[in-house]
């Protein structure tokens, strides 16, 4: 049935992306210019025993995981031989312990979500409190991260801390249980993790880039659990099964894949993904700095042999989740794109400001004590001017950490790219660039995940030659720059964090 290629037709080839999410497992298939040709997708469940707490069942991703990467083999119509390495990226934080022998999980990995370890990070904190081992990883200690869930399950679960004594169990992140999987499992399964991921586990020292045996022994966690710390992009091992032969060649923490997808190469080049909450992340090069306002310190990326280059991280708890609560909980809009549409009505917020504390206040301020509050009110304010505070407030939030970025690290902001679903707002791209007073610019491939685990697994194999050709292959899709007097954008900042101020101390700390 098919045509003989012509002669001089380019041989094709392509590289794979699994993105082993926390609602879901894809597989991308990208070509040389850094384009999309096939997608497959299946949705995990969410297991919720307590209030808090939140697993998911690793067999049941691992199976997905297979199955995604046949489909979207399937789906762009090529064969394993046309796959020249495969990368990873993946959800952060969430944690896995299974049995070396068998490759049997020995409970459900702890989501990065999950709150059971706040006693236990209280109490590691000694007398020291959150900073106790800042210095060393970058992170304050918070349920987040994934070293005190480890203690958590081997003090927890009958038997585990004496397996895991005798070197019986393997811990990792979700990169290493798929590179485990993908490469034999029990028979010859590589056990590594990157750089980017290892920096989550608050167990690995930020400059030497290896596991802290100190931080390690007052943690409760053995050395015989972890897997060997490597670069971002170099070739693991080679997969077995429906990708038999293939390189398995990258793996990153998914918001530091998104910084690479957005060719975020130089100091003071960030991204913004926004989603129902928000992640930025700024290139400070080849220097970690530590953070004095209240952000995260994590590896970028490393590439190979060279320097690792390291990030600030500053999240953001509640941004689509708000235009979500407006349509669900209030009713004010029929669809989140209603939104746009409302607030461009209107061509200011009528005196309101609104600050989404639901869950409390994430970075800079990290207050459990705040809950969310709408300022400014009179009778002149509409629905029209609500939905454009809360517009503004996802806007002013990316400020508040883009000046904390700019405080900790000296780096001036040169233009932030943008991803996830929000980025379709038009008004609220203008508004960012406007309260930034920088360029706000979003690509053409929005995937930029995928497209940065795939970026560092070619470049691990010599399919892209360097940085540079992927910069080249980077395209802008929109670019919005600033449109708004200086001593505007100051006193409605002013009035902005002053509405913060009202949000704290809400909650009175109960014993």
């Amino acid at each position: 049935m098919s045509e003989t290629p012509a002669a001089n037709a380019p041989k094709r080839e392509f590289i794979a992306a699994i993105d082993q999410g926390t609602t879901s497992s894809r597989c991308i298939v990208f070509d040389r210019d850094g384009r999309i040709v096939s997608v497959d997708q299946k949705e995990h469940e969410q297991i919720l025993p307590r209030p808090g707490w939140v697993e998911h069942d690793a067999a049941e991703i691992w199976t997905n995981v297979q199955e995604v990467v046949a489909g979207a083999l399937e789906r762009a119509g090529i064969s394993r031989e046309d796959v020249k390495a495969l990368g990873i990226t993946n959800q952060r934080e969430t944690t896995l312990l299974w049995d070396r022998a068998t490759g049997e999980p020995v409970h459900n990995a702890l989501v990065w979500q999950d709150t059971r370890t706040d006693a236990l990070c209280k109490e590691l904190g000694r007398n020291v409190g959150q900073d106790r081992f800042r210095r060393e990883t970058g992170l304050p200690l918070a349920s987040y991260f994934a070293g005190p869930k480890i203690r958590w399950l081997l003090d927890n679960v009958d038997g585990l801390r004496e397996r895991a004594e005798r070197g019986e169990l393997l811990f990792g992140t979700m990169d290493s249980w798929v590179i485990w999987n993908l490469t034999g499992g029990p028979d010859g399964g590589v056990h590594v993790t990157d750089v980017t991921n290892a920096s989550r586990t608050m167990l690995m020292n930020l400059r030497t880039l290896q596991w802290d045996e100190k931080i390690c022994e007052s943690m409760g966690v053995p050395l015989s659990l972890l897997p060997e710390i490597r670069s971002s992009a170099e070739v693991y091992g080679h997969a077995r099964g429906a990708l038999e032969g293939v390189p398995v060649a990258s793996a990153l923490g998914d918001q530091q894949a998104a910084l690479f997808g957005q060719t975020c190469y130089a100091p003071g080049e960030a991204k913004s993904t926004y989603g129902t909450g928000t992640f930025l992340l700024l290139n400070t090069g080849e220097e970690a700095v530590n953070s004095y306002n209240g952000l995260l310190t994590t590896v970028g990326y490393r590439i190979g042999e060279e320097k690792p280059v390291y990030a600030l991280e500053g999240s953001i708890a509640i941004t689509g989740a708000l235009v979500q609560w407006m349509r669900d909980q209030m009713g004010l809009i029929n669809s989140a794109a209603e939104v746009e549409t409302l607030a461009s009505s209107v061509d200011d917020n009528g005196g309101a400001y609104f600050v989404p504390a639901f869950s409390g206040l994430f970075a800079p301020y990290w207050r459990s004590d705040a809950r969310g509050v709408i300022t400014g009110l009179t009778r002149y304010v509409t629905k029209a001017h609500l939905a454009r505070a809360v517009l503004e407030a996802t806007a002013w939030q990316t400020r508040e950490i883009v000046d904390a970025m700019q405080k900790d690290s000296g780096v001036e902001l040169s233009s932030l790219k943008v991803d996830g679903g929000m980025t379709s707002n038009n008004l609220l791209m203008q508004t960012m660039s406007d309260f930034l007073d920088a360029p706000v610019v979003r690509p053409m491939v929005a995937e930029t995940t995928c497209l940065g685990a795939a970026y560092a697994a070619g470049l691990a194999v010599g399919f892209w030659p360097d940085t540079e050709a992927l910069r080249a292959n980077w395209k802008r899709a929109a670019e919005w720059t600033p449109r708004m007097d200086s001593g505007k954008r100051e006193s409605e900042y002013r009035n902005w964090l002053k509405a913060v101020q009202r949000t704290m101390g809400w909650i009175e700390e109960e014993n």
